[in-house]
């Protein structure tokens, strides 16, 4: 099993300002983890290209790419919503954010590796089509998975989410492709208030009340995304991998831990090996307290490894 770990030093400048949750100590955090363990030794190190525009428009209006583009900050601070601002830098580390999983979905496509896990920020499973939102710009695993059906003719790529919020981008992208298999898991009622409505064949969510914890979450893949994922036979596995669910992260108020991640990633891997022969794109999506952040990458790329 060979895994590519994407990144690029321009992901770690997009900053704006201690107090913002969506901090550049994230990645450092994810990369100390690494070094102290021995994991970047058994995987191949890349540096994410940026995305072209036209990757981009695959997954977003061009009228909102041309905003992001023309309204980017030659400096101070542009506030897009409440919780979502650009910098000089942001533009140009989402861009590499974007191009990571670009990047990963060929390097699987091509075999040049198995899976492809890519270490960036700014986060993307909020930016819907033609807005930005919930610290998210550009829609990294959206335009992979565009990408992915658009270069490389596939015609059935599930995405599955395990942040503690809602990929509600993702799933506005892809609301009416039947290509995409998207399932989400994440806390409700809860920001951003979305999903737990949603009832169509190629989109599975799984609601957690809060508190909710190991078997709660462990019963509610089985029970729906596992069957999903079998019916559907994925010829790529996408992950918008957010860790913000694990029980000393703050930003929410579930209660997983490392063992989840490693166990739910697990299933993914078998899916993957069964249907798609093995390809596996991840993407860090959420994750806020920076131990366990470090230690739940730690567990997901084990996993993806199958265990060393």
């Amino acid at each position: 099993m060979s895994i590519a770990y994407i990144s690029h030093p321009d992901c770690l400048l997009h900053d704006v300002g201690q107090d913002h949750p969506e901090q550049p100590a994230r990645l450092r955090a994810i990369q100390d983890q690494l070094i102290s363990t021995g994991m970047e030794l058994v995987m191949s190190m890349y540096e994410a290209p940026r995305a072209r525009r036209e990757h981009l428009e695959l997954a977003h209006d061009p009228d909102y790419i041309s905003m992001l583009y023309t309204d980017a900050p030659h400096e101070g601070i542009l506030e897009l919503d409440g919780d979502t601002f650009m910098m000089p830098k942001t533009l140009d580390a989402a861009l590499r954010a974007a191009g990571a999983v670009v990047m990963g979905v060929d390097l699987v496509m091509s075999k040049e590796a198995t899976a492809a896990f890519c270490a960036v920020r700014p986060p993307g499973h909020h930016a819907e089509r033609d807005r930005a939102m919930g610290f998210c710009y550009l829609n990294n695993v959206a335009v992979g998975a565009a990408y992915a059906i658009d270069k490389h003719g596939l015609d059935r790529v599930a995405i599955i989410d395990f942040d503690v919020h809602h990929g509600n981008g993702t799933e506005h992208i892809f609301a009416t492709d039947p290509r995409v298999l998207f399932c989400s898991s994440f806390q409700h009622p809860f920001y951003p208030f979305t999903g737990h409505e949603t009832d169509t064949d190629h989109i599975v969510n799984i609601t957690l009340p809060a508190g909710a914890g190991s078997a709660e979450f462990r019963e509610q893949v089985e029970a729906h995304w596992i069957p999903a994922l079998h019916n559907f036979k994925p010829q790529l596995v996408m992950i918008s991998a957010g860790f913000d669910a694990h029980i000393a992260d703050e930003m929410g108020h579930l209660r997983l831990r490392e063992a989840d991640y490693d166990w739910v990633t697990g299933l993914l891997k078998g899916v993957a090996d069964q249907y798609a022969e093995g390809r596996i794109v991840s993407t860090l999506e959420g994750g806020y307290d920076l131990g366990s952040l470090a230690r739940s990458v730690l567990a997901h790329l084990d996993a993806l490894l199958g265990g060393r």
